[in-house]
């Protein structure tokens, strides 16, 4: 496990999520049950190999890094009203040629409940998940000195993987042309790219919470800002989304003239 931490944490998540996942659904799982026993494989591999690893001073350093709220309010700005803003501005620009595209929270009939449940689903989404890739898997890459780029690709694909069974669960409930296509494909399309800004933001915080709250934004924006779409809509929908974070990581990089990283990789404080 020292030897190969990263491996060490892949290998249990991915057995608690999908072997928990689908050992649910054989025996007859359904509605958020199956996703709870998918959600529970980052923070059971992440705790435990801390505490296997590091010991009582892994859990301390956690708990500093998950208690550290006091950052700039810039930090705060973008890991809350990145994913809102953007799915706004995708949708609300779509919707300019296809009415569908118009956030659900202004075309459903009960927007309380949109509200609380993509508010309520991104907090456990965001804690439990966040518990092992941001708290063990960047952390661990960031002490072995790679960059914020490059963290974020070795993490982002492994996340988008690691996210396709559920999304391949998911599409059974979506009906329409490519819906199983979209669902699929559609975690390589974004989730890298935002993997990517959320290792940025954790690299400059140093703050577990703040990377929490960034996810939270993420999961439940495209819960009350998402559109109904499903076919060629939902398959534009997914490869526009994903240029426009693509682009948005080539701005940071490009106004941090070429480092996401807040230093050099020879010279990364090692924890």
């Amino acid at each position: 496990m020292k030897s190969h931490p990263l491996l060490s944490y892949f290998a249990p998540t991915f057995a608690i999520s999908w072997g928990g996942m689908l050992l649910v659904i054989a025996v007859g799982g359904s509605g958020g049950v199956p996703m709870l026993a998918w959600v529970a494989g980052p923070p059971v591999s992440g705790i435990l190999l801390t505490g296997l690893l590091y010991g009582r001073a892994g859990f301390r350093d956690l708990l500093r890094r998950m208690t550290k709220w006091r950052v700039g309010a810039r930090w705060y700005a973008i890991a809350l009203l990145t994913a809102p803003l953007l799915f706004t501005g995708v949708n609300l620009a779509l919707s300019l040629t296809y009415t569908e595209f118009l956030p659900s929270i202004l075309t459903s009939d009960d927007r309380a409940s949109v509200l609380l449940m993509g508010i309520f689903a991104g907090l456990m989404v965001g804690f439990f998940e966040e518990l092992g890739w941001r708290d063990f898997a960047v952390p661990t890459l960031l002490r072995l000195r790679y960059g914020v780029l490059s963290t974020g690709l070795i993490v982002g694909v492994p996340w988008a993987v690691w996210h396709l069974l559920v999304t391949f669960w998911a599409s059974g409930t979506i009906s329409g042309e490519f819906a199983l296509a979209s669902y699929l494909i559609d975690p390589f399309l974004f989730l890298v790219a935002f993997r990517v800004l959320m290792v940025w933001v954790y690299d400059r915080s140093g703050s577990l919470l703040l990377a929490i709250l960034m996810h939270t934004s993420l999961t439940a924006s495209s819960l009350i800002l998402g559109a109904g779409v499903v076919g060629i809509p939902l398959l534009t929908f997914d490869l526009i989304w994903a240029a426009v974070l693509w682009i948005v990581v080539a701005v940071v990089t490009a106004a941090n003239r070429g480092h996401l990283s807040r230093q050099p990789a020879s010279r990364r404080w090692v924890a």
